[in-house]
């Protein structure tokens, strides 16, 4: 497969899905007639040249395919007296991008269906509107592949069980499942920022996708600040995009990233979403992780970086979200205002419950390295390298290796 292909068949899944679920009220049968349908234009398209409107031809596809596997399955009669009458279309439909839009966003809090675990809800929602991978789901959330698979064919299998799960969801039921909704967008544009098993280090893509459903929850609830301050985090991370690689494709560090190249109109939208977020609602972990990048965001130099400030900030998310990995966050401040041997002690507190982190064992091996202990460093990167980390990520790790192995004499 071309890379314009594969491109433009994950840009155009979360749309076709969305409509599609509305369509077959199905999730099993969207997701296998959108596939059959980019298997034929695999097919078609070399053949006959690209269609005008990829996302229209694919519909139709999709919709023909669903339609001839409900046939083939003699469960015409059941399925398609539950399709709005408003939902058919023609031989070649021109879809409503404000439609598709209301879409994606109501397939999003469908998957998060109260009748689902929470875990369940968002690996569901990452796999059918992200576009995820099992694979990369499996990693976010630490568990082995298998084990993911058979968390979202469960979650399916309820949400097609229940006969009112593809209603959309009155105006108090969308409140109730706004939390499960704004974690899975977050993941999201976690996954695009830096993504899992592969060689590319960023999906733009994936991150501008959670950028606006991020931007279409904060107009939904305007006197909701978490949704206005999920939105500034986004915006703050997704400022720096262009400093992230240099011309050659090599990952640049954080604090070595040239900061000229910082979309700054972006960073004050950003700021300004914060602001906002602070007037009109009670602190939350989106404020506070906000607040966090807009310390970094207006820091002229990474030395001029406050510090205490961030770590401050850690300390209140940890006290909020008690999780392993804000843990680690806090700790990777600690080492800049407490010491590298301060922070070290601290990370064998959490050492089982991140073992399976790859970002646990590279800030590890840093300290390491910082403190003196060369070898242990080596053992620490090699470990990391173990755990999935990108093309990008594997140079850099390869690179301290060396530096490391070099110090210590072994080479």
């Amino acid at each position: 497969m071309s890379d314009w292909l594969e491109a433009t068949f994950r840009t155009q899944r979360p749309k076709a899905l969305a409509a599609l679920t509305r369509y077959f009220r199905d999730v099993e049968i969207a997701e296998e007639a959108f596939a059959e349908a980019c298997v034929k234009a695999l097919v078609d398209w070399p053949k006959r040249g690209t269609p005008r409107d990829p996302l229209a031809w694919l519909l139709t596809a999709a919709r023909n395919a669903g339609l001839d596997r409900i046939r083939k399955a003699q469960r015409q009669q059941r399925i398609l007296s539950q399709v709005p009458e408003d939902l058919v279309v023609s031989e070649h439909p021109v879809p409503d991008p404000d439609a598709l839009r209301d879409d994606v966003l109501r397939l999003l809090f469908i998957c998060c269906h109260p009748a689902l675990e929470r875990q369940d809800q968002i690996a569901l929602a990452l796999r059918i509107s992200g576009g995820l991978t099992v694979a990369e789901i499996a990693r976010g959330f630490l568990v082995k592949r298998k084990a993911m698979e058979q968390r979202i064919t469960r979650a399916k299998k309820r949400i097609a069980a229940n006969p009112v799960a593809f209603e959309t969801p009155s105006p108090q039921e969308r409140g109730r499942r706004l939390g499960e909704v704004s974690l899975m967008i977050y993941l999201m544009f976690n996954e695009g920022w830096s993504t899992s098993d592969s060689d590319t280090q960023i999906r733009l893509t994936l991150c501008e996708e959670a950028i606006r459903l991020a931007r279409l929850l904060a107009e939904l609830f305007p006197g909701m600040g978490e949704q206005g301050a999920l939105l500034s985090l986004l915006l703050f991370q997704h400022a720096r995009r262009e400093a992230r690689m240099d011309s050659t494709g090599r990952l640049v560090a954080f604090e070595d990233q040239d900061r000229t190249l910082w979309h700054r109109g972006e960073m004050q939208e950003a700021l300004a979403w914060l602001q906002k977020a602070q007037r009109i609602d009670h602190v939350g972990p989106y404020r506070i992780q906000a607040a966090i990048a807009a310390e970094h965001a207006f820091a002229r130099t990474a030395d001029k970086t406050n510090w205490p400030v961030i770590e401050a900030h850690y300390a209140a998310l940890y006290a909020m979200q008690p999780t392993p990995v804000v843990r680690l966050n806090h700790i990777a401040v600690q080492a800049r205002t407490k010491g590298p041997e301060h922070a070290l002690g601290a990370l064998a507190e959490i050492s089982g419950e991140l073992d399976g982190y790859r970002w646990f064992h590279t800030l590890r091996a840093g300290l390491l390295q910082e403190t003196g202990e060369p070898d242990a460093a080596v053992a620490a990167y090699e470990r990391a390298l173990t755990l999935g980390p990108t093309g990008p990520e594997q140079v850099v790790i390869r690179e301290k290796i060396a530096a490391c192995q070099k110090n210590s004499g072994s080479v």
